[in-house]
């Protein structure tokens, strides 16, 4: 079977499943596993976001929604040469992927109609109902539900954890820097799951627009900056986007020096196995004294920490 993937996410449940070497086109974002960026690239984006800050990005992203475009297209050349049975693609966010009828448009160019499965997980347990899909797709069904059992496993010991605790600090999850959006979908689930209050968001809901006056009213105890498809090394180019504001200083999280960093490329935003690990990742930042378990590398920065150095440093 020959395998185009049209999202990040779907490229890293195709590497779980043990389908790599039938991977034969993923988009310009498919970093990981690192073996996909040898991969043709089938889709590419009109925009480089490390030119762009994010108030210019999601002007763009704006104005284009508007005019019906899309930021990404198809590289149809590349998608021939390529062959695929099988196209993965979604439904959920046109900002962060082509669009169904971009995904129509290049079947009907293709000449022939492949096989394609839409994913549209608004949820942890729609997450992993996704990587049985495409198990089921791909004839990789029963080493799908192998994988999601361990998965949830995973899932369930947090919880077990965390569960009774009573100390659940209250959330702001930062989803982009400018302007500002608290993250929806599954990450608010997260929140919950791993002993906190994310009172300005509710799970399976899209991420919304809010204003440093709502968050300041809300009074966070804790922050997780993730705007989506950053890593750390890229929030931090635009950081002081969000610490000018008049707000930030008074908000009870950054007092306490609980505002975080977090890689949300690699552990929020993509709807695929890595979600866990951002789920175990933010139980250990809001519950450190039982949640023991060190976050892998490079995943999470405390701000108050990295400036205070930095000050040092200069």
């Amino acid at each position: 079977m020959r395998i185009c993937s049209f999202l990040p996410s779907a490229t890293e449940i195709l590497y779980t499943l043990g389908l790599g070497d039938s991977v034969v086109g993923v988009t310009h974002e498919c970093d990981f596993p690192p073996e996909a960026r040898g991969t043709s690239k089938v889709v590419m984006s009109t925009i480089d976001p490390r030119e762009l800050s994010s108030a210019e990005i999601d002007r763009i992203v704006s104005e284009n929604a508007k005019e019906g475009k899309s930021t990404y297209i198809v590289e149809m050349e590349r998608l021939k040469a390529a062959r695929p049975d099988l196209i993965i693609t979604q439904e959920l966010c046109e900002v962060c992927a082509v669009s169904g009828n971009e995904t129509a448009n290049a079947i009907e160019a293709l000449g022939y109609t492949p096989q394609v499965v839409s994913l549209y997980p608004k949820n942890l347990e729609e997450i992993l109902e996704s990587i049985v899909e495409v198990g089921v797709a791909t004839g990789r069904e029963n080493k799908a539900r192998e994988v999601v059992a361990a998965l949830r496993s995973r899932i369930d010991a947090v919880r077990a954890k965390l569960e009774g605790e009573r100390d659940r600090p209250r959330v702001f999850a930062l989803e982009w820097l400018d302007p500002p959006f608290v993250a929806g979908h599954w990450v608010p689930e997260m929140v919950n799951i791993a002993g906190g209050d994310n009172g300005l968001a509710r799970t399976g809901e899209s991420s919304k627009r809010v204003s440093w006056e709502e968050v300041y009213e809300f009074a966070p105890q804790t922050i997780l900056v993730m705007p989506c498809g950053y890593d750390i090394e890229d929030t931090l180019r635009e950081i002081e986007t969000v610490t000018a504001d008049p707000h930030w200083q008074k908000l009870p999280a950054v007092k306490k020096g609980h505002a975080y960093l977090v890689d949300a490329n690699s552990y929020f935003s993509r709807p695929g196995p890595r979600i866990v690990d951002g789920l175990e990742i933010l139980a250990h930042v809001l519950h450190p004294e039982i949640i023991e378990n060190s976050p892998p590398a490079n995943a999470v920065l405390n701000l108050r920490n990295y400036l205070h150095f930095q000050y040092h440093l200069g």
